[in-house]
């Protein structure tokens, strides 16, 4: 019996000091601004990687939707922190991260692709038109000096 209620006494111990002591073992402010500082600058070169290759030429709007849930995410963190809830704040910005794996690959390969798109455009369009009109040119002074010597052959006749 003396034993059993040792036990009882250390476990409400534990419950009690574990209610009033538990915020302690949480996370820090310092720690969920670190998360969130390394989101954050995560979201900023996702968006310069967007940028350059919409500037290609790429569609992204899909890049943007995926950027648009981030940005909810960090927008959650940011919350949490200024509510003292560190721990959310951290799991937010967590998400925020894993939503952008991957993500600046994607950016680049659709801005590769949208730079060879553009390659191709212009060598069909500006080297094409060129070669089309040499040929217009030369085939029309071809056609020139052909009825030239056509009307000087009738006029000796």
């Amino acid at each position: 019996m003396r034993f059993g209620f040792v036990v009882c006494c250390v476990f409400v111990l534990f419950v009690f000091v574990g209610s009033v002591f538990m915020p302690c073992f949480g996370l820090s402010g310092e720690d969920a601004s670190l998360v969130i500082s390394a989101a954050e600058g995560k979201v900023v070169v996702c968006y310069e990687a967007v940028s350059a290759a919409q500037e290609a030429g790429a569609n992204v709007s899909g890049l943007l939707s995926v950027l648009d849930e981030a940005g909810w995410f960090l927008s959650k963190a940011k919350l949490a922190y200024s509510q003292g809830d560190f721990d959310s704040a951290v799991a937010y910005a967590n998400n925020c991260s894993l939503r952008l794996n991957g993500f600046l690959e994607q950016a680049e390969s659709l801005k590769s692709d949208a730079e060879r798109a553009g390659y191709w455009d212009f060598m069909v369009n500006f080297v094409a038109s060129s070669v089309g009109a040499v040929f217009v040119i030369v085939g029309g002074f071809v056609a020139w000096v052909f009825l030239k010597k056509r009307e000087e052959a009738k006029r000796r006749v």
